[in-house]
């Protein structure tokens, strides 16, 4: 009888165990980054993604990246420091075409760098790409709002609708960086966008809201997920600097703010690639202490 019981034991313990791995299978974990502000946001980059690594075991790490260079645009070598670093692709935003150098970037398509989908499609690069994740297939999009910017842009709307026509039941996961000022845009495309896309992510105010959800058919959303820069100062740049044009209305060039203190944030998404839709989004925040090196 008790032998029975063990040989019965055994069979149950194995199924559970390949229904474990099985559900494991079906999941798929992501971090993304928001826009890295200069070298103080990619070196804290460089230092806390590893650890990163180790607590949420991602399988796919996205970042923004328009703000690489000097605050503006990315270069190569900027580029190179953060696939370095252990990022898998970068999207960007409405300084995309500040530095020369990216177009060669752009023009390349092997390199993981995304520009804006709804600019006109004459210019170099692309707005979306397929990633294929063991037998998973990641579809990224990266669109830019049109309320409070000068840009005459495509529709994100109908363009999210084009791309998604064109890729319908080919991918398993579906993320959209969503590069807008304004929030009620934001929240719109997340409406609007419901149940067809995995995750839509705000990025480009550098400000992390605190609206991570998952909407009512299954697409995890925020507002916006923040920043990697300076603490102390005021959207990554020098708070003297930004203080003067808003005292004087006087033009001003970006600077970097220069400070120990560099906060990360980013958000955690968990989703069932079975259904593609989101089970979990959560924030990361954390400080990196250059003065000691150290994580919080």
């Amino acid at each position: 009888m008790l032998e029975s019981l063990s040989f019965f034991y055994e069979i149950a313990s194995g199924l559970l165990a390949e229904l474990f791995a099985m559900a494991l299978e079906f999941k798929m974990k992501i971090i993304f980054f928001g826009d890295i502000v200069g070298r103080p946001g990619r070196e804290a980059l460089a230092k806390i993604i590893s650890q990163l690594r180790k607590e949420f075991k991602p399988d796919l790490i996205v970042a923004n990246g328009e703000n690489l260079a000097h605050g503006k645009g990315i270069t190569k070598k900027s580029f190179e420091e953060v696939i370095g670093a252990g990022v898998d692709l970068v999207t960007s935003g409405d300084h995309i075409w500040a530095q020369k150098e990216v177009i060669g970037l752009l023009e390349d398509k092997d390199i993981p760098l995304l520009r804006p989908a709804n600019y006109p499609p004459s210019l170099p690069g692309n707005g979306y790409k397929i990633l294929e994740i063991g037998a998973r297939r990641v579809l990224v999009i990266n669109l830019m709002g049109r309320v409070f910017f000068n840009q005459n842009l495509d529709c994100p709307f109908r363009k999210a609708d084009e791309i998604l026509e064109e890729f319908k039941e080919k991918a398993d996961v579906v993320i959209v960086d969503f590069h807008a000022e304004a929030t009620s845009e934001k929240k719109a495309l997340g409406c609007y966008l419901d149940g067809r896309v995995s995750a839509i992510l705000g990025t480009h105010t550098h400000v992390p809201t605190s609206d991570g959800q998952i909407l009512p058919e299954g697409t995890a959303y925020i507002s916006d997920v923040g920043m990697v820069g300076v603490k102390n100062s005021i959207l990554g740049a020098k708070k003297e600097v930004a203080l003067h044009h808003f005292l004087t209305q006087m033009p001003f060039k970006y600077e970097i703010a220069e400070d120990n203190l560099v906060e990360a944030n980013g958000v955690f998404i968990e989703i069932d690639t079975s259904t593609g839709k989101a089970l979990k989004i959560e924030n990361i925040q954390r400080l990196i202490n250059y003065s000691d090196s150290g994580l919080s």
